[in-house]
């Protein structure tokens, strides 16, 4: 059910030019294969768009139901997930990764060399689980395409998706080093990945039960999982990249119809915009839906506060090649991007907004001073092929005619 825009504040003039520009911009000539957009404040969506085809080849129109890979908009469910641990005080932020895993405790970075001749030295200090939470930790992704160690991840196939379980890719990560000294810079990695791995070895659970069990049963998020199940499958949309000739041509992806070996906390579930909103409603209140809480607010402010050292941004300590990692006045919290200076990042927004976006395009935002919630999801890899995040951050907040700012 969608509420009255006036009754919270929004234009419906305003959110109504959205749904025009996805059409025109992005949809109808064939740049986005779908677009699902919903918008909500204090809890009530004011604004869905649906548009566009689930299947382009079967011609399937796109639903509000349609299932999506989120890719990376999985890290901050593995992040709440390890944080609902901390609050049992299972582990602790400063703890050293190695009292978890103790073959990484003779980790050391990179130097010189190729993959097989490495030569490193020793780290400057021991890698924390807080550099995991923020992408400080000194490991990185095979797709970067930057350095030598990301070469290493490359030809040793070093990938949760690729991996027979989250153990075998925990072994695999140890024989690599580091990109640089943990705490030291930024760098967009398997960080999470790895916490999913210690949620399973911390609790005793496997984490892609843990996750089921403590974070999507608990708020309703029905289909939301690692894999699409037979009975859903009719619902799985087809993901898209962008043809030579600027149209778009099927993805190679992950096979999602069966359970993975090793579930990715850094980027394997799948979800609806139903879902992924009760996810976000339920961090916009401080880690409760309703009568269901799964973290305590203080944790909550703490995850969406900055903790790059220094308190700077993603453009002073990012080594990444990724689209994220160009903005100013953007630092990182414990599990997501932080707006810490909107001025500097040139978007109209709140400070304190916390967001983040997924391979395929996909993204959320939250904004605390406004109370506002947002979720959108297509199908297109990767993220960085248009600037459709940031202009729909601009269009939302347009449309925001009583500020609470």
């Amino acid at each position: 059910m969608t509420t009255s825009p006036a009754a919270l504040g929004f234009s419906a003039e305003r959110l109504a030019r959205i749904d025009r520009f996805l059409a025109e911009r992005y949809v109808g000539p064939g740049l986005l294969p779908c677009a699902l957009l919903a918008v909500a404040r204090e809890g009530r969506v004011v604004h869905r768009s649906v548009l566009g085809h689930a299947s382009l080849e079967r011609r399937q129109p796109l639903a509000e139901d349609t299932i999506f890979r989120i890719y990376s908009m999985t890290k901050p469910v593995t992040s709440v997930a390890f944080m609902m641990l901390v609050e049992e005080g299972k582990v602790a932020l400063d703890d050293p990764v190695h009292r978890w895993i103790p073959a990484w405790r003779e980790l050391a970075v990179y130097r010189s060399g190729a993959p097989g001749a490495f030569v490193t030295r020793p780290v400057e200090a021991p890698m924390r689980i807080v550099d995991l939470l923020r992408h400080t930790s000194g490991l990185t992704y095979g797709f970067q395409l930057r350095t030598s160690v990301d070469a290493a991840y490359r030809s040793g196939n070093v990938d949760a998706f690729e991996a027979e379980s989250l153990e075998a890719f925990i072994d695999a990560l140890g024989r690599l080093p580091l990109e640089f000294s943990p705490g030291t810079a930024w760098n967009y990695s398997v960080s999470t990945d790895v916490l999913g791995y210690l949620v399973g070895l911390i609790s005793g659970v496997p984490f892609d039960e843990f996750v089921r069990s403590r974070i999507l049963r608990p708020l309703g998020m029905v289909d939301t999982d690692f894999h699409v199940s037979d009975d859903k499958a009719g619902r799985f949309a087809d993901c898209y990249v962008k043809s030579p000739s600027g149209g778009l041509a099927p993805a190679a992806t992950h096979d999602y119809r069966r359970p993975p070996g090793a579930p990715s906390g850094g980027g394997g579930l799948v979800s609806t915009v139903a879902d992924y909103l009760r996810f976000c409603e339920m961090l916009r209140s401080g880690g409760a839906l309703g009568e269901i809480r799964l973290l305590g607010p203080k944790t909550l402010q703490l995850m969406r506060s900055n903790h790059l050292p220094g308190r700077r941004d993603l453009t002073e300590m990012s080594t990444s090649m990724f689209s994220e990692g160009i903005y100013q006045g953007v630092g990182f919290g414990l599990g997501f991007a932080v707006t810490t200076d909107p001025v500097k990042t040139g978007l109209a927004g709140s400070p304190g907004e916390y967001w983040w976006g997924g391979m395929a395009s996909t993204a959320f935002w939250i904004d605390p001073v406004e109370d506002v919630s947002v979720v959108f999801l297509t199908q297109l890899i990767p993220s960085s092929t248009y600037p459709i995040r940031r202009e729909l951050r601009t269009m939302v907040n347009a449309a925001i005619v009583d500020s609470k700012a």
